[in-house]
């Protein structure tokens, strides 16, 4: 094996969560034991992401060894086709060799573990001017390895952001001196709303339909709508606070949830992202947008509602019943803010709830998430509930799913992932917030205080 550059062992979970994780690790070497590879074969049956996962990961070593080689020598990691990786000039070894256990008794015990953890023990006695490196997302052989003296890391590559404190969270508080650090060029107003035109600073960082709130007596709240390389365009926001401009009787209560819904009542914005904790009125929101666009303003032919299920993936289960049947028991959240939404007066009794059922089975649509993949949206209100369990493959999937006139509006906690292998930093909502920042026909919005009721906000507090 070639000196000076590391070696890095891999773990059979890197692999099973990314692919392409074989050719990531640029000019650096890579050693898969030989309980990876059987690992993988156990794996590769079924419908699941991991056993696609492990399928083409099969794929890929096929592909690299292409007929006979020298496998002492190791594989040149060449790029696949398809793949847009920049791609260094490491090596791919394989263990060639049976594991002997004298040394280390401890390890003695037939699991897959010890296995790849005694493989990097030998690597390490084998070539100990070499940097040996296991990677794995799985802490507790990590722990182990550090045990052991072997360096350790997790996979790093799959991940949206180092950080959850970098996320973008779609507001800015101005300060006092906005006004005078940016001089306004031009300042207009079209269809009842005002914008201005302002000079760009050395060193800001706009975003397109980015919120920005500015308190004091020249206070205001407005949306970048336009952001170019010497100028941005600010629009000052609706006001959804007051009767005259509630969305199907629903009023905001704070500024994020004005803003909320100005990026859920605009057409012009395709993509909405809104994170939040529980009662922070992310699910009433878009579903009081959705059914003023779909029945008032009939901008959408439906609505359509679906969740990660904490099986996502899997078949939905033997349950009698149809699709949306299937889904009902997940789909709580909408059932309850229906019911606020449709409420009728005292005197609308069985005709109140006709119209609750009617809204429910004509216009709002329940759909699995095992069933999107293929299908094309055509003027929908598309909803993604629970977004944090899914992803960045699935959201890929979902989102490309949308044709001309559908909105997506992808709701989640991001606090809250129930998901196996999933964290904050490498959640499918994380990557569909962090990638859409920068598109003109995207907006975001982290929703911070809850409006559910004094006790739920006591219990989040207090508990």
């Amino acid at each position: 094996m070639r000196e000076g550059n590391r070696l890095y062992l891999l773990d059979t979970n890197v692999l099973m969560h990314d692919p392409t994780s074989l050719f990531r690790f640029e000019e650096h070497d890579i050693f898969l034991p030989m309980v990876v590879l059987e690992e993988l074969d156990a794996a590769k049956k079924g419908m699941t992401e991991v056993a696609r996962n492990v399928r083409q990961v099969s794929r890929f070593l096929g592909q690299l060894m292409n007929g006979a080689h020298d496998l002492e020598a190791g594989l040149e990691l060449k790029m696949p086709e398809g793949l847009d990786i920049r791609i260094g000039a490491g090596r791919l070894y394989f263990q060639t060799e049976q594991d002997d256990h004298d040394e280390h008794p401890a390890l003695l015990r037939a699991k897959a573990d010890n296995e790849i953890l005694h493989a990097a023990i030998k690597l390490r006695a084998e070539q100990p001017e070499r940097e040996i490196v296991l990677v794995s997302k799985d802490i507790n052989l990590r722990i182990k390895a550090a045990i052991h003296g072997i360096p350790a890391e997790d996979y790093h590559n799959d991940r949206a952001l180092d950080d959850m404190s970098l996320l973008y969270s779609g507001l800015t508080t101005l300060t006092n001196d906005f006004w005078d650090r940016y001089a306004i060029d031009d300042s207009w107003s079209r269809a009842g709303k005002t914008f201005y035109r302002l000079e760009r600073a050395e060193g800001d960082d706009w975003h397109p339909n980015q919120c920005l709130t500015l308190t004091g007596e020249n206070g205001m709240e407005a949306l970048v709508r336009e952001v170019t390389g010497k100028h941005f365009v600010l629009q000052v926001s609706e006001d959804f606070r007051h009767g005259p401009k509630s969305v199907w009787g629903i009023n905001a209560r704070n500024p994020e949830q004005n803003f909320a819904l100005s990026l859920l009542m605009d057409p012009e914005i395709d993509f909405v992202t809104l994170l939040g904790t529980a009662g922070t009125g992310k699910t009433l929101l878009t579903l009081a947008a959705g059914l003023a666009q779909t029945l008032d303003e009939q901008i959408y032919r439906e609505i359509i509602m679906t969740r990660a299920t904490v099986s996502v993936g899997d078949e939905i289960g033997y349950l009698p019943g149809t699709e949306e049947e299937k889904m009902t028991p997940w789909m709580g959240a909408l059932t309850d803010n229906l019911e606020v939404l449709t409420e009728s007066d005292e005197h609308g009794g069985d005709w109140g709830r006709a119209v609750t059922n009617d809204l429910l089975t004509s216009r709002i649509k329940i759909r699995s998430l095992n069933f999107m993949r293929g299908r094309t949206f055509l003027n929908r209100f598309l909803i993604i509930d629970e977004a944090q369990n899914v992803t960045p493959k699935q959201m890929k999937t979902l989102i490309t799913r949308a044709g001309p006139g559908t909105k997506i509006v992808c709701l989640g906690n991001i606090e809250q992932i129930d998901t196996p292998y999933l964290t904050e930093t490498t959640s499918g909502l994380t990557f569909a917030v962090d990638r859409f920042k920068h598109w003109m026909h995207s907006g975001h919005i982290t929703l911070k205080r809850g409006e559910r009721s004094r006790l739920a906000d006591f219990a989040s507090e207090a508990l």
